[in-house]
């Protein structure tokens, strides 16, 4: 069979790209006006070619560009050698930039970061040789749809200077409210992700409530980013007991959660603390994390984070997945992974909504159904760049100005006072 034989990388190109992000605020200050991505697109002798996406930061870029010319000859079936041609290429270059609120940085975890738009792109390339899905090179499929759930954020009308956006601000629980009712009326999702750590608790356990009022029964997550205390992640999580599905990244660090895990009645959930396969370790030793989010861009890929679910399995962890700003070649890749892996009990997050729209694939393949997006029918990922969009959003990266995300940076040109929330309240 042609899937027998050797598929060899002939060429690689990776293009950074730019599209409109909303003044989303968090822990760290504010999105900026515009949110970078890089495409990867691998070419084979055959001439089949796959797709991958990962965070389009400068370092990132840099990192990808040393080492692509290294996986030239590799066959896409050798996951293992394309592991360790990343790792060479890095060389002593593995300290990470932090691509917005994913965790800490380790050397293997930037490793991990560089390899997952390669492997990706050869999982949507070996798919497509044997007329498969991602999802049935995993495992095969467990659900036809993957559940998501929308992703809320306090924010602004508009950027300072702008147009008010659609979304309208939401800086209060009626705004925050609004915000749901209009995710929920356009995508049909069935459970709320609040981005917290923006106000002072109180004000965003009234939003919680407020959300338990107007969607009663709907599973609702708190997400402040570590900016608590222990002493305060203990209160949040008493006031809000029986309302909330989990309880994510109260306070920082696997200490400052095993500390308030055992005094709160809900699972604590991470995608900060426990980020790399190091982490996992004393992480169950102290039972910190009832709940790991998961994430292919860091975690090093598809196969990488199928076996860590496994893990998870194994020591009684629940998942769900972690969404950074993206566009859809990761959501595609994300539904694949999703739709593989049995243990994901927990709707997967996205900021796919807060997209309105802009992508580089093209239309019909992801869609939302009741909040869950339906497995892609084609083979590989299931899903095709639109030339036209990647060449404007390649453009819009050009002239944007924009090369590394930085949300307390972005927030201090308005706010000169402003800091970071990290174990803050």
């Amino acid at each position: 069979m042609w899937m027998n034989r050797p598929m060899r990388i002939r060429d690689l190109t990776i293009t950074p790209v730019a599209f409109r992000d909303p003044p989303l605020l968090n822990a760290s200050g504010v999105h900026e006006p515009w949110a970078l991505r890089a495409i990867v697109e691998i070419v084979t002798d055959e001439g089949v070619t796959g797709l991958g996406e990962t965070y389009g930061d400068l370092a990132q870029l840099e990192r990808l560009h040393a080492v692509a010319p290294l996986l030239t000859g590799i066959d896409v079936h050798a996951h293992h050698a394309l592991y360790a041609a990343v790792a060479a290429g890095l060389g002593g270059d593995v300290v990470s930039d932090r691509h917005g609120l994913i965790g800490a940085s380790t050397p293997r975890k930037t490793v991990d970061s560089v390899f997952s738009p390669f492997e990706v792109a050869c999982l949507d390339i070996r798919g497509k040789a044997a007329g498969l899905r991602v999802a049935d090179l995993l495992g095969g499929p467990v659900r036809d749809a993957v559940p998501y759930s929308a992703y809320l954020f306090y924010k602004w009308a508009a950027h300072p200077g702008a147009t008010p956006d659609r979304f309208g601000a939401a800086l209060d629980p009626a705004g925050i409210v609004a915000q749901a009712r209009l995710f929920i009326e356009e995508y049909g999702f069935g459970s709320i992700k609040l981005k917290g750590g923006v106000l002072p608790p109180d004000q965003e356990i009234d939003a919680v409530l407020a959300l338990h009022d107007a969607f009663p029964g709907v599973p609702l997550r708190l997400d402040p980013n570590a900016a608590w205390t222990p002493e305060t992640s203990v209160r949040v999580g008493t006031a809000l007991a029986g309302v909330l599905e989990y309880l994510e990244d109260p306070t920082p660090g696997i200490e400052g959660m095993a500390q308030v895990a055992p005094q709160v009645p809900m699972p604590l959930a991470t995608n900060m603390c426990v980020v790399t396969h190091e982490h996992l370790p004393p992480a169950v030793a102290q039972g910190a994390i009832g709940v790991l989010l998961t994430d292919h861009h860091y975690w090093g890929g598809l196969l990488r984070s199928s076996h860590v679910a496994s893990l998870c399995d194994t020591f009684g962890i629940e998942l769900s997945m972690h969404s950074n700003t993206h566009l859809g070649i990761s959501l595609a890749a994300m539904t694949q992974l999703a739709a593989a892996t049995p243990g994901l009990t927990h709707a997967c997050d996205t900021h796919t909504p807060w997209q309105d729209g802009q992508d580089v694939v093209a239309p019909g393949a992801l869609r939302f159904v009741d909040g869950a997006v339906p497995l892609p029918e084609g083979p590989g990922l299931g899903v095709e760049l639109d030339r036209d969009a990647l060449a404007r959003m390649h453009r819009q990266y050009l002239d944007c100005g924009v090369r590394h995300r930085d949300d307390t940076a972005y927030m201090r040109t308005f706010a000169p006072d402003f800091v970071p929330k990290r174990a803050h309240w």
